[in-house]
């Protein structure tokens, strides 16, 4: 009888060793991989260097007095001027390239294939080398070739899903058990659930969702050729044709730092860069009013939260973003308002992402604490038809000399903490140049709703809520969100 409960016991305690050995495991591997050391060129800055050849782009939707809406749109045709004025190569790194959204319920403007089209095009009446990288949400993780995909490579071009496992982990509780036990459900198997980018397709399997879950990309927005390059808020999807956009066109010497910022991320998704290595930038005499840096990944939340540490009493900063939620460029924030920094915010109401509802995390919950604080800045919401405030920027002036950071990252946690792929620009030159001037144009004709209607007052949209307060906090910190 002894024998028989010493066994028992002997088989629980081992029962729940493998039990915890199988728990802990996976939380070993998740914190690696919220540290682990990321592949070579990535997370970088640049050198400053100079030049004249820059410009501010700004695409922007509002309704004019009369409740019609309408779209002042540059940055699309802009980039399709890079492509049909290269002459020896175009690289481009998007996000979101695709038409994916709810076709039976809403109606876009063809992007994606217009922007395929451009570039076969090109690669037809020039066979130039065009190397295209995105995500792999395009895709639905593996799950079919899209119709963008399939255009561009029955034309010659190359594109690559870039290989989001070389990176660290947002969701790292998750991806901890999903790098040890789930990595063999392949996302063609097992069909169905339904397909959450494009309800009216068919099935999408389980290992789909399952790399979903992950939530990170490559969120990078850029586009180059041996002349000039763009850097943008802008993704050349259908469903977010509508959206306000900001983005810079440049030339000289900084496409260099650009193309060595995408070669990295070809190289560690296993695309042959030797023939790319070799491509040379026609460059200037590094000579301008405009110093330009290039920044990516979390070199951007250090050159954000650095230029609002500077900032002193008397100074300003204009900010438009998307999603606002990291905690130390909030933090970063109340203390420049301590010091009395004229801060303003422009921020999306986050209520719409094409055709679906949101909950206004984390825009709502971030506005009422910083709104709460003992010196609370001036935030307005951009006013919404369905479509978003997409842009990511910030604008610091001293009086005398600005710097614009803007690209294509949001001022969150998983976008500045190197989880996802991103890139901005840093732009600095005296407050009376032309591209100041013009930024300062725009963010006040935003501001103050200058002969039309673009942003709402505080108030209107205000919420104060402290279970989304809790949410966001958990979802932020976590990475449980797509923020």
């Amino acid at each position: 009888m002894a024998k028989k409960s010493y066994r028992k016991r002997r088989t629980v305690q081992l029962s729940i060793g493998i039990v915890l050995i199988l728990i802990i495991i996976p939380i070993f591997v998740g914190v690696y991989s919220l540290f682990k050391p990321l592949p070579e060129g990535i997370s970088v800055q640049s050198d400053f260097r100079k030049t004249d050849d820059l410009d501010i782009l700004y695409d922007v939707t509002y309704e004019d007095k009369n409740k019609a809406v309408h779209h002042d749109q540059e940055i699309v045709d802009t980039m399709y001027e890079v492509i049909d004025n290269a002459e020896e190569f175009i690289v481009l790194d998007m996000f979101l390239f695709n038409n994916d959204y709810n076709h039976d319920t809403l109606e876009f403007p063809t992007l994606s294939d217009n922007f395929a089209d451009r570039l076969v095009q090109k690669k037809e009446e020039s066979d130039i080398p065009i190397t295209v990288i995105t995500d792999p949400i395009n895709s639905f993780y593996g799950t079919y070739d899209t119709k963008v995909y399939k255009k561009l490579r029955d034309a010659g071009i190359d594109v690559i899903e870039t290989n989001l496992s070389q990176l660290r982990d947002s969701n790292y509780l998750y991806s901890g058990y999903y790098r040890t036990y789930l990595t063999w459900i392949k996302p063609g198997g097992l069909k169905i659930l339904p397909n959450a980018l494009r309800p009216m397709d068919d099935k999408v399997g389980i290992g789909s969702y399952l790399r979903l879950l992950n939530f990170k990309a490559n969120h990078r927005k850029t586009i180059m050729s041996e002349k000039e390059g763009v850097i943008t808020s802008l993704n050349p999807h259908d469903g977010s044709s509508l959206h306000s956009n900001i983005a810079v066109r440049f030339a000289g010497d900084t496409l260099n730092d650009l193309l060595k910022s995408e070669i990295a991320v070809l190289d560690f998704s296993g695309y042959d860069t030797s023939k790319i290595k070799k491509y040379e930038i026609e460059t200037d005499n590094n000579t301008g009013e405009y110093e330009i840096s290039l920044v990516t990944e979390s070199k951007i939340r250090g050159a954000l939260i650095d230029t609002v540490n500077t900032s002193e009493a008397g100074d300003s900063l204009k900010i438009g973003v998307f999603y606002l939620s990291d905690r130390g460029f909030i933090k970063a924030l109340k203390k420049a308002l301590d010091r009395d920094v004229k801060v303003q915010l422009i921020l999306d109401i986050n209520q719409d992402a094409f055709g679906n509802e949101k909950n206004g995390i984390p825009n709502k919950p971030v506005a009422s604490e910083l709104m709460n604080y003992k010196n609370p800045p001036e935030i307005r919401w951009y006013k919404s038809h369905g479509e978003q405030y997409h842009a990511k920027f910030m604008l610091h002036n001293n009086g005398e000399e600005s710097t614009l950071i803007l690209g294509s990252p949001n001022f969150t946690r998983r976008n500045l903490k190197d989880l996802n792929l991103e890139t901005d620009l840093i732009v600095k030159s005296n407050s009376n140049s032309e591209e100041m001037i013009a930024m300062n144009e725009y963010y006040n004709r935003l501001w103050n709703n200058e002969d039309d209607i673009y942003t709402l007052d505080y108030e209107e949209e205000s919420e104060d809520s402290v279970m989304k307060t809790i949410l966001y906090r958990i979802q932020e910190g976590l990475g449980l969100s797509t923020f």
